[in-house]
């Protein structure tokens, strides 16, 4: 059997550094390559929302517009020199696919983004960032003949490495993969990426700075009775990102039928965020939608806002990001997310000074907590989420609101709906990733509503439903479904010859009570363990150890298939 990518050893480590390397330099390339094209087209050093507030009105309705129209146009053109079809996403890569990433179509986007990027579009440059250093560890790694699951590992740490270098933020980026991407924390992942990370920081930083992301005033300690208030941002958080995502669907959706050719499809994106910074003429002459919104959210954090403007700049980010992701641009929704969150905890501490006006409340701090939160909801990683805003902003005095506010967003938003963010990206290219392996428990595998019999059933009926079924143990239970024991099928042989003894025998004298059984939450590991202390094929799973009532039963055969498969996912794709 092929080994995993925790059986390695130390060579991960070496690769991770490698990678680590290879992937700041990408990053690196990329945000510069990006800093010429907005100083070229502008002619304004100034953060993008600010150079767009100087150019005449038809200038910011055309420009995005015709942003698109390239940007759509080099991806079109693109296709024909990559000799294939759309480049696998890093995520793709590593949930579902071998690990590989091919270099001429990642090339194509990445030079698309950066136009879409540059003239406006409502988009992040982490997107591709991710995706560049993501590819050259997947080239790496099939240089070197890499298994498919090493290779996996390779394109995560590539992942990792851009992550940290889009927010100068290492324990971020080691975590995004982990909690997003691999699902796992354990060391045999984790370790590399927390080495991939650190090189890639190090690295960019000594050519991007190692300051924060934004800068904010020192917001104090935050009184203890914030804390619920926090916390109640982070369930008005975890309402409000399903229909964030909702949006962003119904935006590909409406795209999707207008069957326009790429180009124009990402031009009209370009024309609506064009119109959009039209419309709002008042703040930021317009510019507020531009790009990623870093000025924007560093003004909110710094500085007080009416709420009439905050609602207002909310809605045309959100209807800018809906038509630059729904034409299709290539880019990431980690920073607009990030963006809406620091508007909505805005408006929130907006509304808690209009309430207790005599509390003096930083609004400010409500938009630090408001960003995490919403991450949280939307990503549904709220361990990530909480880092990625400590390391940003540097500020520890938020820690234990934006703890608190992160896990009741992750929580509401989760019972409204499972899907991500990146989870509707997947779907968004019909990959249906499955669960990964260690995450599975025995209640993803188990067959509903076994056949058993009651303790008091007959050695007659007992024996028929025997005869009738394969498996080796009927289990019984009480009439409250509650799990008594089983019978084995040899367990009967005593009684066939006595017929008159049969007649009086039921299920609860011939069964066995110990039996052992397996819990619905519990893992496949466990299920595993269990299995080699037992010598059926199946095994009876309750709801609980307290009820035990019979809920399901485990096969053998299914988890061993299951992993087998989780073990060759996408080994077959070709290079």
């Amino acid at each position: 059997m092929e080994r995993g990518p925790g059986d390695i050893g130390e060579s991960n480590y070496f690769w991770a550094v490698v990678v680590g390397l290879a992937g700041a330099c990408s990053s690196v390339a990329f945000r510069e390559a990006l800093r010429f094209l907005e100083r070229t087209l502008l002619h304004n050093d100034s953060p993008l929302e600010y150079a767009a507030g100087t150019l005449p009105w038809w200038g910011r309705l055309l420009f995005p517009a015709l942003g698109g129209l390239i940007a759509g146009s080099i991806l079109l053109l693109g296709d024909k020199w990559s000799h294939a079809g759309r480049a696998a996403d890093f995520m793709e890569a590593v949930v579902v696919g071998n690990g590989v990433i091919r270099v001429r179509a990642t090339v194509v986007k990445s030079f698309s983004s950066l136009v879409t990027i540059s003239t406006g579009g409502s988009i992040g440059r982490e997107g591709p960032m991710v995706q560049l250093a993501s590819m050259l560890g997947s080239l790496m790694g099939r240089m070197a003949k890499f298994s498919p699951a090493r290779l996996r590992l390779l394109v995560a740490c590539g992942a990792a490495a851009g992550i940290a270098c889009a927010y100068n933020a290492p324990l971020t980026g080691a975590f995004f993969v982990a909690e997003i991407v691999l699902g796992s924390i354990a060391m045999e992942s984790i370790g590399p990426l927390i080495v991939t990370s650190v090189v890639a920081t190090v690295v960019a930083s000594q050519f991007l700075g190692a300051q924060p992301i934004y800068r904010m005033p020192d917001f104090g300690t935050v009184p203890n009775w914030q804390l619920a208030a926090h916390a109640l941002l982070g369930v008005f958080a975890g309402l409000v990102a399903p229909l964030f995502l909702l949006l962003l669907r119904g935006g590909e959706s409406l795209f999707k039928r207008t069957n326009l050719p790429v180009p124009l499809k990402l031009g009209l994106g370009g024309l609506v965020v064009g119109v959009i910074s039209l419309w709002q003429p008042a703040m930021w002459n317009g510019g507020g939608v531009w790009g990623n919104g870093y000025g924007v959210v560093e003004s909110v954090l710094n500085s007080q806002w009416i709420w009439f403007g905050l609602l207002t700049i909310l809605i045309c980010k959100v209807l800018a990001t809906v038509a630059t992701t729904g034409s299709g641009a290539v880019g990431g929704v980690f920073t607009p997310t990030l963006f809406c969150g620091a508007i909505l905890g805005s408006l929130f501490g907006e509304g808690l000074n209009a309430l207790l006006p005599q509390s003096h409340i930083p609004v400010g701090s409500y938009a630090v907590v408001g960003m995490g939160c919403f991450l949280a909801a939307t990503t549904r990683a709220p361990i990530m989420s909480i880092l990625i805003m400590f390391e940003m902003t540097h500020n520890d005095a938020t820690i234990m609101p934006l703890m608190l506010a992160c896990v009741a967003a992750f929580y509401v938003a989760r019972s409204i709906s499972e899907e991500s963010v990146y989870g509707r990206q997947l779907h968004a290219n019909h990959i249906h990733a499955e669960v990964p392996i260690f995450l599975l428990h025995v209640r993803n595998l188990m067959k509903l509503d076994p056949v058993c019999v009651l303790a008091t059933s007959g050695f007659h009926q007992v024996a028929g439903i025997l005869a009738a079924h394969t498996f080796k143990h009927l289990y019984v239970v009480d009439v409250h479904r509650r799990f008594l024991g089983a019978i084995a099928l040899q367990d009967l042989k005593p009684f066939l010859h006595e017929t008159n003894l049969s007649d009086v025998v039921i299920a609860l004298d011939i069964m066995h009570d110990d039996i052992p059984v397996l819990t619905g939450d519990a893992s496949l590991k466990e299920s595993l363990e269990v299995f080699a202390r037992h010598d059926g094929e199946r095994l009876p799973v309750i709801d609980n150890s307290r009820d035990r009532r019979l809920i399901g039963s485990l096969a053998k055969t299914d988890v061993l298939l299951t992993l087998a498969h989780g073990a060759g996912v996408g080994e077959a794709g070709s290079l």
